[in-house]
C-alpha cells in the first residue's frame, strides 16, 4: 500500500468530516490508501460503536462505506487526470448517493477492512463499490455514486 493517506491531502477548509475529516477532533479520521487497483481503509470500531452487545452500529458501517468511497473517487480521478493527489486544483468529492447492504452481522474487537473498486468514472462522477469485511468475512457491501464538490464548495484559490 502507499504511505500517504488519501485524506491527508484534502485542503484544510474541507478536512472537517465526521467520517474522513484529519481536522475533526471527534470525527472517525478514516485513512484510505491505494493497494493496486483496490483502495483499502482499516478500522477499528470502539465499545461505543455497538448496535447490540458484540456488534457492530449499521450506522458507522455506511459511513466507513461513504467516506472511504468519496476519497477512493478523489485519488481516482487525480489517477485519471496524470496529477498528483493534493496538487491544484483540488478535486474533492461528496456523495450523491449511497447504498449498503447489510450481509452479515459485523463483529466488534476486530478490526474492519473496507476495499473499494472504481466500476466508472465520468465526468464530474465516480461509481465506487466496496465490500466491508470483518476477520475476511464480507458483512457489508456497498455503492456510492461521487460527484465533484462545486466550486463554491471548495477553498478559495490562492
Amino acid at each position: 500500500m502507499t504511505s500517504d493517506a488519501f485524506q491527508d491531502f484534502y485542503p484544510d477548509d474541507v478536512s472537517h468530516c465526521y467520517g474522513c475529516g484529519r481536522l475533526n477532533a471527534h470525527g472517525l479520521q478514516i485513512k484510505s490508501r491505494w493497494e493496486g487497483d483496490e483502495s483499502v481503509c482499516i478500522y477499528t470500531p470502539q465499545p461505543y460503536h455497538t448496535a447490540i452487545p458484540g456488534y457492530v452500529y449499521g450506522g458507522l458501517i455506511a459511513s466507513l462505506i461513504d467516506c472511504h468511497s468519496t476519497g477512493t473517487a478523489s485519488a481516482a480521478a487525480y489517477r485519471q487526470a496524470g496529477r498528483e493527489m493534493g496538487t491544484d486544483p483540488a478535486l474533492r468529492f461528496l456523495t450523491a448517493s449511497l447504498h449498503v447492504d447489510y450481509r452479515k452481522p459485523t463483529p466488534l474487537g476486530v478490526p474492519l477492512e473496507i476495499r473499494a473498486t472504481i466500476k466508472e468514472i465520468k465526468g464530474r462522477k465516480v461509481v465506487v463499490t466496496s465490500r466491508l469485511l470483518a476477520e475476511g468475512q464480507a458483512c457489508a457491501t456497498g455503492e456510492v455514486v461521487a460527484v465533484q464538490a462545486p466550486e463554491h464548495l471548495m477553498p478559495p484559490k490562492p
